[in-house]
């Protein structure tokens, strides 16, 4: 692991932990020794965190100076829970992680009393996981490929059971409570397709990059389906 992620996870673990946090939680967390745990705290300190505790006690991050000051209404800060606790019905594991973990920094950079807000807000979804069938495909290849913009190679089984492969652009993924699609440019109809994640039987890198078409592309289907009811053929 980077040196640079591996300091990251580790400002992300003081921040999400009840503290003091063991040197032993932070080492499972992060995936060191306790001993490369030790030398990641001591460079986090001489960077400017200030984290109080040591060995055999526990950690505290007191101050992250890596973010600036930050201010909620209450309602503002009801609505952020509302919404990370409502990511648990993607069906996706790691966006709902990121969702939290983005959450705890947000908390860590807010005053007392609302960080106390934040802990005992009144909203909660406890909305029953979505109908839908899970996808197969690696979903973190796919936000890989539209956030980088890269050509996929999939082999796609549709809704009749017919079955392609070919080049596609993905451009976007989308949640319903009975389906999470995948919006792509397909390199070998010339057009926009609309994939099931379920059917993405298969993909993998093409070595291809379509940079910088993504946004043009997607501003186009917008315009030219924001009448139709977004039908694209998959």
């Amino acid at each position: 692991m980077a040196r640079t992620d591996r300091l990251m996870r580790l400002m992300d673990a003081l921040r999400r932990l009840p503290a003091p946090v063991t040197a032993e939680r932070l080492a499972d967390e992060t995936g060191v020794s306790r001993r490369q745990l030790y030398r990641d705290i001591a460079t986090l300190r001489a960077g400017g965190a200030l984290i109080d505790g040591e060995a055999g006690v526990g950690y505290r991050l007191t101050e992250d100076p890596a973010l600036p000051p930050q201010s909620f209404s209450q309602l503002e800060i009801e609505a952020l829970v509302l919404a990370v606790g409502d990511l648990s019905r993607t069906g996706d594991a790691a966006l709902e992680a990121a969702g939290r973990s983005a959450l705890a920094r947000i908390i860590a950079t807010l005053a007392d009393r609302q960080a106390r807000q934040a802990m005992h807000t009144v909203l909660r979804s406890f909305r029953t996981p979505a109908d839908r069938e899970p996808p197969t495909v690696d979903m973190a290849l796919l936000r890989q490929a539209c956030w980088e913009e890269l050509a996929l190679n999939v082999r796609y089984r549709d809704l009749k059971g017919r079955v392609t492969e070919r080049e596609v652009w993905p451009l976007g993924i989308s949640y319903s409570d009975r389906a999470l699609m995948v919006l792509v440019w397909c390199c070998l109809r010339q057009d926009w397709r609309v994939f099931h994640a379920s059917g993405i039987e298969t993909a993998c890198l093409s070595g291809g990059s379509f940079r910088p078409r993504r946004v043009g592309l997607l501003r186009e289907y917008a315009a030219r389906f924001s009448g139709a009811g977004g039908d694209v053929k998959g």
